[in-house]
């Protein structure tokens, strides 16, 4: 499975009863791809997984392994309050066709490191297949430390980490660590020339929703050491992803999919959409 490239975690469609919108979903999978992304993601934090029931989240696993199954890797995140229950979902997905799996700390539980490293052990263990652990410790409220990642690095299915936390000097220290058989995948939408710089060739990008073409460029740019290109093009879309990062995130996502050309729908609760105001705003800064 080869995760060098820009990753999408794809976001999900609802129509305007609200209900999983099917054919706009198989669109956007074919835009994308043809756009030139590495890989899709199913299910991650842009997907709203947390708010979809589990038929819905069948269906929408079932949508994009059938649409890009053989096109790009396809990965299952599988995130949830459970070690047992992420068990069940990696099956699941392992059964569908996908390839590997993105995963994170468990959310709520706030596990110390010695659990982390029980959980993420316990699933790799068990279904076998790669794994890409996730640290977004401003959702699931822990961090995965260094000693920790570089432990978990050893296991054979465990063969990176999206490194989501803001800080770059913790994301730097993995880097220059050269782990062996390890990636670090940008998971910082504002920090990805910094990551790729430093050796990182893979960027799981919720904004890739938004900005595909760029995000291929600026990782094509950062291949060919073309640092001036690759900044350039940061530069131009910078102001929407700073307005991204800064709050808002999803809404954002799916309001600009596609620079604003697909209507995704909205969001479902607990988030709500933003005013037609923030709409304006936000989408005006797509062009700019």
């Amino acid at each position: 499975m080869n995760i060098h490239g820009v990753l999408v975690p794809i976001v999900t469609p609802f129509d305007k009863n609200g209900a999983v919108d099917v054919p706009t979903l198989e669109k956007l999978v074919g835009c994308l791809i043809n756009k030139g992304v590495a890989g899709i993601v199913a299910c991650g934090t842009t997907g709203e997984y947390y708010a979809l029931s589990p038929k819905e989240r069948e269906v929408v696993m079932t949508t994009i392994a059938k649409h890009a199954k053989g096109k790009v890797s396809l990965i299952a995140g599988i995130n949830s309050l459970s070690t047992d229950y992420t068990i069940e979902l990696a099956h699941q997905a392992k059964q569908m066709g996908y390839e590997g799996l993105m995963l994170s700390a468990n959310p709520y539980s706030l596990p110390e490191q010695a659990g982390i490293i029980a959980h993420f052990e316990k699933v790799a263990n068990t279904v076998k297949m790669p794994i890409i652990m996730y640290n977004f410790p401003a959702r699931v409220g822990v961090n995965i430390e260094f000693e920790t990642v570089e432990y978990l690095s050893k296991n054979p299915y465990i063969i990176g980490i999206k490194e989501s936390s803001g800080n770059f000097s913790h994301a730097l220290r993995m880097l220059r660590a050269k782990f062996a058989n390890f990636e670090i995948v940008c998971g910082c939408d504002d920090q990805p020339v910094d990551f790729f710089f430093w050796g990182a060739r893979s960027w799981i990008a919720g904004a890739a929703n938004v900005f595909p073409d760029e995000q291929v460029a600026i990782y094509q740019a950062a291949c060919n050491e073309n640092w001036d290109e690759a900044r350039r093009i940061m530069s131009k879309i910078y102001p929407a992803i700073c307005s991204m990062e800064s709050g808002d995130y999803n809404q954002k996502a799916k309001i600009g999919c596609l620079k604003g050309t697909v209507d995704v729908g909205g969001v479902r609760l607990p988030l709500v959409d933003i005013s037609n105001e923030d709409k304006q705003e936000f989408l005006s800064l797509l062009n700019s």
